[in-house]
């Protein structure tokens, strides 16, 4: 099967190098640009003013309009489990490059569980505007606030080490 695909795929690594790398830089920015352009801006405005019914109706239509965009993002990701794999088979690569071990692990243990949440978060039980059709407000406070505190965990570190994990792969610097 390897050798299947190395034969096959082989001549096209340039190629999906390209659509990895593209894809992975689609879900790095496209969240980092969402949440520091529109979604820090109004929670701070509504953490500033937590009972003004505008600051309130801001916020809400900014998480479930993140909700409907992280839809690119979510399938970037998936993309990028796709082709990674696929480079890592008919490139001949192995754990021995300390450069991917290192971003295997931050790829493992840190992306795929962030992302396994926020899918939760924005499409399943935590999809605000399917909570908000719901019609419990208390529900919809609650998955606003969720979302928010993942925000604060997550972001600024898809930010940082989604930075150096491109970097990795393209500099392979050890």
């Amino acid at each position: 099967m390897i050798d299947f695909l190395q034969n096959t795929l082989g001549p096209y690594y340039n190629i999906i190098k390209f659509v990895h790398l593209m894809f992975a830089a689609m879900w790095v920015f496209s969240t980092a640009t969402a949440y520091s352009t529109y979604v820090l801006p109004v929670f701070k405005a509504w953490r500033r003013n937590p009972h003004d019914i505008e600051v309130i109706r801001a916020r809400n239509w900014v998480m479930e309009r993140f909700d409907e965009g992280a839809i690119y993002e979510h399938i970037a990701f998936p993309m990028v489990l796709i082709t990674g794999p696929l480079l890592y088979v008919i490139g001949g690569w192995t754990t021995a490059q300390s450069w991917l071990d290192l971003k295997l692990l931050i790829v493992v243990g840190l992306f795929i569980p962030i992302e396994i949440m926020d899918y939760y978060l924005s499409h399943f039980g935590g999809n605000k505007a399917k909570v908000k059709l719901a019609g419990d407000a208390i529900a919809y406070e609650r998955a606003v606030h969720t979302h928010w505190w993942f925000f604060l965990v997550t972001t600024p570190a898809v930010m940082i080490y989604g930075v150096l994990v491109l970097f990795l792969a393209t500099a392979k610097p050890f």
